[in-house]
């Protein structure tokens, strides 16, 4: 029994031994796998803190610390006397943080909604910006209200992608006050920012048109950067550092406040433009064009409504008619048949001709306005050239154009700067046309018309124009033919010039005749003569449609005269000439219309002067007077000659033209 027992608690002890041991094998494996995950483990902390250090220790910093930019105000711009033409004013755009883009997106529709901007439009922007660096924000609203503001700083936590930028918007003077000149601002398109070589990113404010452009890179100036440390929830806690901006440098401009003034008030809203030269410099003394556009509406991102509504509207409020409004200059153009004729004597000096109203040449009737005159004469009877500009007779410049021929007329328009821009420093400028047998060969692949030459010599016809182009002619003329670069810069180097000799009988001649028909009875523009100034001009009507096909169709206002009007004063090397178009101004000539516009800036001009003359001669007389001074001290005098005062407007309107 005791033997039975013995044997059966070895049994047991045996068994229970074998089942708490592992085969070898199994064994092996499982220290294998320990051991391999504890590698893995050594690896990964191994690259995470050796190999990718720099990547996660940037990506922590940018967790923690972010990059605000400091966007740099554009540089004023200043009239000639130094006032304030286009200024800036503090505002708030919205930055979306595209560090987390998965966050973004989830984000979307909250903030489309709490800034009240569209989903399709985030998403278009940043489908725009997807080449940009993740940590670069970007403008996704560039004018915030307050209530964006409240929404942002209420919703940090729930949202933390959203950040306010502060900015200086552009402020300009209302109503369009010197709007084509200026210029407006807007964002920089893909193709200014692949040609800016990455000096520009997507959302940045450029110049887009007129000086806004022109200058943009003097006006722009140094954007900064502030680096703050920010909270888990994007609140700024704390700040690093900060790279100040550098504003753009102001520029002042030629453009005398108070002449602009005149000339758009003068101007109105009639579609047309005004510009006024000093022709001894250059300087653009005011620049207007009707109608305009508000580019305060460009200083903050405009709509594609909007956009599309400007670009679509019939009178081409962006369009700036100074220097791109290509038109026929209507008989301003006689001054430069009546130079050609003077200079080829050709016909010579003591021509005459007799004006019935109308001439035939090459077996065609040319009328002369004077026969549409609804009062007075239908005739201009006998003239020589003095009496032609006076009175601005059709068939005297016919005969003289018929005697030139195209070639001299082409020559001399050519050298007076038709055909030419003038160089102002404005973009798209428009060099106008003096047509030619070249020209129409090239372009029409023809010859030319002989019958073409009798309406080019009146201004009508191929030739066109544009108001900076005959300011600057009549006073290149009238400075015996020295024609200075127009430029609205103040202070514009290497500013050009062009001499084309002109005799001095020639420039005696004309001058005398533009005085004349401010001047004298029976002048086209003797309603405008102004006291004790001497002023001088030519006016000048562009038909948009012949008489005859007028007739046919029947008045249409669209399908009036265009007035043209060219002053300046003295007589002889101006101060000042003023260009006034008129487009569809109705009325017998340019001196209706434009007219009474050159008239009120020239006035202007010279008011001041005297004005600015007497208050200097009030401050000499206040000064003590040394002892061997003279005994008188007279200031120089802006007026030069005093004639009779003017007859009524409605005695002279039957002899305007």
């Amino acid at each position: 029994m005791k033997a039975r027992k013995l044997a059966r608690g070895v049994c047991v002890s045996f068994s229970f031994g074998s089942d708490n041991r592992l085969p070898q094998a199994r064994l092996a494996v499982v220290s294998y796998i320990i051991v391999g995950m504890i590698g893995v483990l050594l690896l990964g902390f191994w690259k995470l803190q050796v190999i990718d250090s720099d990547r996660y220790g940037q990506m922590a910093e940018q967790n923690r610390v972010r990059s605000i930019p400091i966007i740099a105000p554009r540089g004023r711009m200043l009239d000639r006397d130094g006032r304030v033409l286009v200024d800036n004013r503090p505002s708030f755009s919205v930055l979306l943080l595209r560090d987390d883009p998965a966050l973004v997106e989830k984000n979307l529709p909250a903030l489309a909604d709490g800034l009240g901007l569209s989903v399709d439009d985030l998403h278009d922007q940043l489908q725009n910006t997807r080449n940009l660096p993740k940590f670069q924000p970007i403008v996704i609203k560039p004018e915030a209200t307050s209530a964006d503001l409240d929404f942002i700083e209420s919703h940090r936590a729930d949202i933390p992608v959203l950040e306010m930028l502060s900015v200086s918007r552009r402020r300009y003077l209302p109503n369009g006050f010197l709007a084509h000149a200026t210029g407006y601002v807007g964002e920089a398109s893909e193709q200014q920012i692949e040609a800016s070589n990455g000096k520009l990113r997507p959302g940045d404010v450029v110049g887009k048109a007129g000086l806004e452009r022109q200058y943009n890179d003097i006006l722009m100036g140094t954007d900064g950067m502030r680096r703050v440390i920010v909270n888990s929830v994007g609140k700024e806690v704390d700040h690093l550092s900060q790279q100040d901006p550098i504003p753009g440098k102001q520029i002042q401009l030629t453009i005398d406040m108070d002449l602009q003034q005149v000339a758009e008030q003068s101007l109105g809203q009639r579609p047309g433009a005004v510009v006024a030269l000093d022709p001894r410099t250059g300087e653009v003394l005011a620049m207007v064009s009707r109608p305009t556009m508000d580019p305060n509406d460009f200083a903050v991102r405009i709509s594609k409504e909007e956009w599309k509504q400007l670009n679509d509207d019939p009178l081409r409020p962006l369009f700036n008619r100074a220097v791109q409004a290509q038109l026929a200059p209507g008989s301003v153009f006689k001054i430069v048949t009546a130079t050609a004729m003077l200079e080829d004597h050709n016909p010579p000096e003591n021509f005459e001709t007799y004006c019935p109203g109308y001439g035939t040449f090459y077996g065609r009737q040319f009328k002369c306005w004077v026969l549409s005159s609804r009062k007075g004469p239908t005739s201009h009877g006998t003239l020589n050239l003095h009496g032609a500009i006076l009175h601005s007779c059709d068939v005297f410049f016919y005969t003289a154009g018929m005697r030139l021929g195209i070639d001299r007329l082409a020559y001399y328009g050519d050298k007076l700067g038709i055909g030419h821009k003038t160089g102002i420093d404005l973009p798209s400028e428009e060099p106008g046309l003096m047509p030619s047998e070249q020209w129409v060969e090239r372009v029409f692949h023809r010859k030319w018309y002989a019958g073409e030459t009798i309406s080019v010599s009146i201004g009508q016809g191929a030739v066109t124009t544009t108001p900076v182009q005959l300011a600057r002619l009549i006073g290149g003329i009238a400075s015996g033919g020295v024609f200075k670069q127009p430029h609205l810069r103040k202070d514009l180097q290497n500013i050009g010039e062009e001499r084309f000799a002109i005799s001095e009988p020639t420039v005696e001649k004309v001058t005398d005749a533009m005085y004349g028909v401010m001047n004298e009875p029976g002048g086209t523009g003797a309603a405008l003569k102004l006291k004790d100034i001497e002023f001088s001009g030519k006016s000048g009507t562009a038909q948009v449609i012949s008489y005859d096909k007028r007739a046919q169709i029947g008045k249409q206002r669209k399908f009036d005269d265009n007035g043209w009007f060219v002053g300046y004063a003295p007589k002889r090397d101006p101060e000042i000439v003023v260009a006034a178009l008129v487009q569809e101004g109705g009325g017998l000539h340019g001196g209706d219309t434009a007219g009474p516009v050159v008239r009120d800036v020239v006035k202007a001009y010279y008011d001041k002067k005297n004005k600015k003359l007497q208050g200097q001669t009030t401050a000499d007389n206040s000064k003590p007077v040394p002892h061997n001074a003279p005994a008188a001290i007279v200031a120089p005098r802006a007026v030069i000659v005093k004639d009779e005062e003017p007859a009524g407007h409605a005695a002279l309107a039957q002899d305007q033209r």
